[in-house]
C-alpha cells in the first residue's frame, strides 16, 4: 500500500504556535535526516489519524509532498494524546532509495486456527514476538512478513531462522536463534483447586447467613 501525505513548511515554533496549528486542525511535524538540514512542516490532522489506524502505515516508506516536492520518509514517532484521538506531533525520516534502511514491520500469523495442535489437540497459538526488525532499500520494504503455522503440533515451535523473508530483504537478529510463536497446551484448572474454591465461597456464604441472623 502507497501512503501520500500534503504538508507544509512552518517557521513558528514553540508550544503556542503548536497550539494554534491544532486549533487549525493541523499537526506539528519534523522531517530530518540525510543531507539536509530538518524541515520543520504541519500537516492535515485528519489525514494523518486515519493513516495511524491502518497497519501498513507505520512500517511503509511515505511520500510528503511540500511545495510540490515529493521527499520519500518513515514515520518514526507520533505523539498521541493519552486518551482522545488526538494527534500532537510527528517525526518523519528521510530515506533515500540507495541506501538501505532498518524498519520494524508486522507479523501476521497464518492458519493458526487449522493448525493440528490446536484443531486437534486444542491448544493455543502463542506468538512471542509481533513485529520485527528488518533491512532493505526503501522500495524493497514489505508491509508484514508471513508466518504460516498450518503445521504445527502441540509444543512445536517456529523460530527465527525459520521464516522467509523476501528477496533483498533481510533481518536484523543479535544473539540466539529467537522464538517467534508456539503451539502450547490450554491451562488445566486442578479439580481439587476448583472443590477447593467451591468450599471456600460456601463457606463464606454460611458466614453471611449467620451474621444476618
Amino acid at each position: 500500500m502507497k501512503f501520500e501525505i500534503e504538508a507544509r513548511e512552518r517557521t513558528l515554533q514553540g508550544s503556542g504556535a503548536s497550539r494554534r496549528l491544532r486549533r487549525e486542525n493541523r499537526v506539528p511535524a519534523i522531517i530530518y535526516g540525510g543531507t539536509r538540514d530538518p524541515l520543520m512542516i504541519d500537516i492535515d490532522h485528519n489525514e494523518i489519524l486515519l493513516n495511524l489506524r491502518k497497519e501498513g502505515f507505520r512500517s511503509s516508506v511515505i511520500t510528503l509532498t511540500l511545495d510540490g516536492n515529493r521527499q520519500q520518509a518513515l514515520l518514526r514517532d507520533a505523539q498521541v494524546h493519552p486518551w482522545k484521538p488526538l494527534v500532537l506531533h510527528c517525526d518523519f525520516l528521510r530515506v533515500d532509495a540507495t541506501h538501505a534502511i532498518h524498519q520494524r514491520i508486522p507479523l501476521h500469523f497464518l492458519n493458526g486456527e487449522i493448525a493440528p495442535g490446536v484443531k486437534l489437540e486444542g491448544g493455543a497459538v502463542a506468538a512471542a514476538i509481533n513485529d520485527i526488525e528488518v533491512s532493505c532499500l526503501p522500495q524493497d520494504l514489505p508491509a508484514f512478513i508471513e508466518v504460516d503455522l498450518k503445521d504445527l503440533a502441540m509444543g512445536d515451535t517456529i523460530h527465527l531462522s525459520e521464516l522467509v523473508f523476501p528477496d533483498k530483504v533481510t533481518p536484523v537478529v543479535s544473539g540466539d536463534d529467537q522464538v517467534v510463536v508456539s503451539i502450547i497446551a490450554p491451562k488445566v484448572v486442578e479439580e481439587d483447586e476448583v472443590e477447593g474454591e467451591e468450599v471456600e465461597g460456601a463457606a463464606t456464604e454460611e458466614g453471611k447467613e449467620g451474621k444476618d441472623e
